[in-house]
């Protein structure tokens, strides 16, 4: 018995098995003390008001930083996770879509100030086989400063990254529909 559940778990459980996010990663903590300089930082989750809404789904969530005392700090933060496609998994050879692609993912945060400017992108859990150029430092720098006043564009003000196009284009993308939803929320509390 414990076999066919081992079996079917195998054939069934781990095409969909990708682990929860870890809203709680070591790499999120450290990089929140060093930038907003408070010593020990609390993450309060928000939720999404129904009015604002997102062209994708999301897969994260939002914190507002909270200092130890809790006073409000300045900060907002988003943790996410971005799926891209497996080497070859998102498109026939003819370039049709396939109808069930198999995809990898990798887990980043975007840390925001009040305005909902990004002070800081990084990527703490890449578990894609290939693209992993789009983690370093000095590419994610190219979002700080970013706000949704313009567009962000693969090729314009991102870089390309050859042999990385698909996280590229995936970091690239979640990083605009994120810094405007939460613009949008801030400007809806602020009403």
């Amino acid at each position: 018995m414990k076999t066919v559940f081992l079996g079917l778990f195998i054939v069934f459980g781990l095409p969909f098995g990708q682990d929860a996010i870890n809203y709680g990663h070591i790499s999120v903590y450290k990089a929140l003390r060093k930038v907003t300089r408070i010593e020990n930082p609390q993450m309060v989750a928000l939720k999404l008001p129904p009015t604002v809404e997102s062209n994708e789904e999301i897969r994260g969530k939002y914190f507002r930083i909270v200092e130890t005392n809790g006073k409000n700090s300045q900060y907002y933060l988003y943790i996410g996770r971005v799926n891209s496609c497996r080497a070859g998994g998102c498109s026939s050879s003819s370039g049709e879509p396939i109808e069930n692609p198999e995809y990898e993912y990798f887990d980043y945060f975007i840390l925001f100030d009040n305005t909902a400017t990004v002070r800081l992108v990084k990527v703490f859990n890449y578990e894609a086989t290939h693209g992993q150029e789009i983690t370093a430092r000095g590419w994610l720098k190219q979002f700080s400063g970013y706000m949704t006043s313009k567009p962000l564009e693969v090729g314009k003000n991102i870089d390309a990254i050859s042999g990385a196009t698909v996280s590229v284009y995936a970091i690239t993308l979640d990083v605009q529909d994120k810094t405007r939803l939460l613009h949008k929320m801030l400007l809806q509390q602020s009403m």
